[in-house]
């Protein structure tokens, strides 16, 4: 298989797997249940695992085991990101009917902003090597940043892009159904387009940090953009799996940010020593499973405090 024909057949299973969900699975608006995300959680998971063995034995063990690192990388960073859309639902009081609407387009989103986005960063650090370190710094500084943080705050009302749609668009003051826009006379948004507009512009955040973590790992866009893809079409139902239990992850933070300093060593030392790709992936599994061990085991102050 060619690597023109491999590109339209993937980005043609995607788009069926997204009309498949919104034509199919999520043809009646509903809450999605913890058992019905459980199961698509694993679906994803599982596709993830059949789409590894494929890539080992069409090009190989390395590239296979890039694409489980870059995958598990994605993911990790993707769970802290839930939090961030758990606290935007909160804020905006978005109906549990909805909330799969949102995370749908705002994902269609993610995808095509991140495709731009790796094209990017993969033609920089071809065209310009020395980008890799200032990529490499910046997770640096973004781990330790992620490590300072303790309670996770957004105020959705600084968004720049909401403030300039405010003063533009007219908005209903409730929401209206599943709709973005409604006449009641001339065109107005609804509060849901406003929570889709953070989801969206809250990515891009995401993005940066996440594109080139999957870099250090990999130069290559297939298991960069496959990595990303695999990792977002998952994200909805793994949000709506763990929603519940986000609040008992508590030093998932510590973890991740321990995963990005590394990975920003890596690619500030590869010039000189390079990480074989068996042993970053041990790495990223390790301290992940780590910080999801201690959380469950040990409570948060917050939690002892109110157990007191």
């Amino acid at each position: 298989m060619n690597e023109l024909a491999f590109w339209i057949l993937f980005n043609t299973f995607v788009v069926a797997m997204l009309v498949l969900d919104l034509a199919v699975f999520q043809r009646n608006a509903h809450a999605v249940k913890f058992r019905e995300a459980l199961f698509f959680s694993a679906m994803w998971i599982a596709l993830a695992g059949a789409f590894a063995v494929f890539v080992y034995f069409w090009r190989g063990r390395t590239t296979a085991l890039e694409f489980v690192t870059g995958y598990l990388v994605e993911e990790s960073l993707s769970v802290d990101n839930l939090f961030v859309f758990l606290l935007i639902f909160r804020y905006f009081k978005v109906p549990g009917t909805y909330q799969h609407k949102v995370l749908f387009w705002g994902i269609l989103g993610a995808l095509i902003m991140r495709g731009v986005f790796i094209i990017a960063g993969v033609s920089l650090i071809r065209r310009f090597h020395w980008i890799i370190y200032v990529f490499g710094a910046f997770l640096i500084y973004t781990g330790f940043k992620l490590m300072a943080q303790q309670d996770r705050e957004i105020d959705p009302e600084q968004n720049p892009v909401l403030k300039l749609f405010r003063r533009w668009v007219p908005v209903t003051p409730e929401y209206v159904g599943g709709s973005f826009f409604v006449r009641r006379p001339g065109l107005y948004a609804t509060p849901l387009l406003l929570v889709l507009i953070v989801v969206e512009t809250t990515d891009v955040l995401f993005a940066a940090d996440s594109i080139p973590a999957v870099l250090a790992i990999t130069h290559d866009p297939f298991i960069v953009y496959t990595s990303n893809v695999f990792a977002i079409l998952g994200l909805r139902s793994l949000y709506f799996a763990l929603a519940g239990m986000m609040d008992a992850f508590h030093y998932l933070h510590y973890g991740l940010s321990i995963i990005l300093m590394f990975i920003g060593v890596k690619m500030l030392v590869s010039s000189h020593l390079k990480i074989p790709t068996f042993i970053a992936l041990g790495v990223v599994a390790g301290v992940l499973a780590l910080s999801i061990i201690l959380s469950l085991l040990i409570p948060s102050k917050k939690k002892r405090s109110a157990e007191t």
